[in-house]
C-alpha cells in the first residue's frame, strides 16, 4: 500500500547521547500525520500509565532473548540492565499499512539496521538514515549539563562515547547540525518532504 504521494519508507534518526533525537522525533510525529513510530520492545516494567502495545511491548527477559536468537530484531541493546529492541515485523507491518516509519536509535542501532536492511529486499530500497549532532562537543556538553540529570563523571563518559559516535556521520545519508528545536525540525522536514518526492516512491503520472 502506498501513501497519498507514493510508497512508504523508513527513516532512521540517530545522534550522540543528548543530541536531541528524541525531541526531534516527537516534533516530526506531531506535525506529520502519515509518519509513525515503531513500538519498541523492552524488558523493563511499565512506568506510570504506560500501556503494552502502545508505549512499549513489555517482554520477559527470556522471551526477549528468544527473539534475539531468532533474529527478530532489526536492532537491540541493553541499557542499565534493561534490554530494548525494534522488531523487524513491527516496522514492516506499519510500512505495509502505508505509513512512513521514523525510528530514533543510537549510532550502534543505526549500524545494525543498515546491515539488516542491506540483506533484505523489502527494507533496502526504503531505508533513509539521518545523523543529528551539535556542531561541537562543547555545545553537546552544555546541553548535557543543562539537563541536570548526570554527574560529572557520567557526562565525561558520555562525551568520550559521543566523540566516537560523531565520527560515524559519514555512514548516514543526511547530516543535520543541530541548532534549535525549530531549526532542527525545519531541516528534518525538508529531508522528509524531499524523500517523499523521489521518483522511485511517487506514483506514475497519468498523461
Amino acid at each position: 500500500m502506498a501513501t497519498a504521494n507514493g510508497k512508504p519508507f523508513l527513516i532512521v534518526l540517530s545522534a550522540p547521547s543528548g543530541g536531541g533525537k528524541t525531541t526531534l522525533m516527537k516534533e516530526m510525529l506531531r506535525r506529520n500525520r502519515n509518519l509513525t513510530r515503531a513500538v519498541t520492545c523492552t524488558t523493563r516494567g511499565p512506568r506510570g500509565r504506560e500501556k503494552h502495545g502502545v508505549d512499549y511491548y513489555f517482554l520477559k527477559a527470556d522471551d526477549f532473548l528468544k527473539r534475539v536468537q531468532a533474529g527478530n530484531f532489526l536492532e537491540h541493546a541493553t541499557v542499565y540492565g534493561n534490554s530494548y529492541g525494534t522488531l523487524k515485523a513491527e516496522v514492516l507491518g506499519k510500512l505495509r499499512e502505508g505509513k512512513d516509519v521514523l525510528l530514533a536509535v543510537d549510532v550502534q542501532g543505526a549500524a545494525s539496521i543498515r546491515e539488516r536492511a542491506a540483506a533484505d529486499p523489502e527494507l533496502a530500497p526504503v531505508l533513509v538514515t539521518v545523523f543529528l549532532t551539535p556542531e561541537t562537543l562543547k555545545v553537546l556538553e552544555a546541553r548535557l549539563r543543562k539537563r541536570n540529570q548526570d554527574a560529572d563523571s557520567s557526562i565525561r563518559k558520555r562525551l568520550a562515547v559521543a566523540r566516537q559516535e560523531i565520527a560515524q556521520w559519514k555512514n548516514f545519508d543526511y547530516l543535520i547540525l543541530s541548532t534549535s528545536i525549530e531549526e532542527d525540525w525545519r531541516r528534518m522536514q525538508a529531508i522528509y518532504d524531499a524523500e517523499r518526492m523521489r521518483h522511485a516512491r511517487v506514483k506514475p503520472l497519468k498523461m
